[in-house]
């Protein structure tokens, strides 16, 4: 099992012997980081977007629970409709209620995202120092090399001058001491470049946890953000049903007969019917009915 972190790295384009500069694979990672960065966004403005609905909802529900909604009836039947408004405005308050929920969820989102930009503004900084660091003395120990390996070739060539030239002596102490002046310099930079490497490695090691830990917290956040999202969805389902369920109660009450009668009561004009016109001569002051007169009895009310 590796002892990195899981996060932890080079790329997939570069082999960590082959070139000390590469970084590919933080940048694989930082990538990572702010795709996911870029989700938390997108999982806020749709929170967002769902509280707006949801108050645009809560307000139209509102202004439609003021319109006159049998203002004529009367007795149980109106009693149940006054309950069925009353009812449908209490139901647009929960919706309002829940918009505003949603967006309390949505700035807890947005602030966490904003609090792990922060703690990750900082090891970035720290971490593009150290390549910058590392890539400038490795550069410098390449450079060396270069020198250094030219300086041995040189030598070479001298050596093999030597009993072509009178010279060749002190051409080669010269060559000889820059040669060593060279190694010393560059097997000085190998070590520093060595040192470099250690603390970066360690730094890596280090950040690639923060940054492990990081998405381990974000991808949890979400889907437990998500969650109480369908929660309060699925609560508003359980609120509207409950209000709904008491105009339901309501309507059991209403009884039709007793609807009827209560109108009857209060707008009843007596019990018998007008008496038939009869006829009257105007010369003769003679009465005769004109039809039969009807059963005392009033005609049933048909329901």
């Amino acid at each position: 099992m590796s002892p990195y972190p899981r996060l932890f790295c080079f790329g997939s384009e570069c082999h960590p012997n082959s070139d000390l500069t590469c970084t590919g694979g933080y940048d694989a990672i930082i990538q990572y980081l702010n795709d996911g960065k870029r989700t938390c966004k997108e999982v806020e403005d749709f929170m967002k977007a769902r509280a707006s609905i949801e108050e645009k909802y809560a307000k139209d529900l509102l202004g439609l629970s003021k319109k006159v909604c049998g203002h004529n009836e009367m007795n149980s039947l109106k009693r149940s409709l006054d309950m069925f408004k009353l009812q449908t405005e209490h139901v647009s308050l929960s919706h309002l209620q829940m918009a505003q929920s949603m967006r309390e969820e949505a700035k807890k989102l947005e602030e966490f995202k904003e609090k792990q930009k922060e703690a990750r503004k900082k090891m970035e900084q720290q971490m593009d120092a150290l390549h910058k660091q590392k890539s400038s003395q490795f550069k410098k120990t390449m450079d060396s090399k270069k020198t250094y390996e030219q300086k041995c070739r040189d030598k070479e060539e001298a050596d093999q001058n030597v009993n072509r030239n009178t010279n060749t002596n002190n051409t080669k102490h010269v060559e000889k001491v820059t040669l060593q002046r060279k190694n010393r310099l560059y097997h000085q930079n190998v070590i520093t470049v060595g040192k470099v490497r250690d603390e970066w490695l360690k730094e890596h090691v280090k950040a690639c946890e923060m940054f492990e830990k990081q998405a381990m917290e974000r991808i949890n956040f979400l889907r437990n953000t998500v969650w109480t999202h369908l929660n309060q969805l699925s609560q508003q389902c359980v609120t509207s049903d409950e209000l709904y369920e008491e105009v339901r109660k309501s309507l059991e009450q209403c009884d039709v007969q007793e609807d009827i009668e209560h109108f009857v009561n209060l707008r009843q004009t007596g019990d018998k019917p007008p008496g038939p016109v009869m006829y009257e001569n105007f010369y003769s002051g003679q009465r005769s009915p004109t039809v039969a007169p009807p059963s005392r009895l009033p005609p049933p009310i048909t329901r």
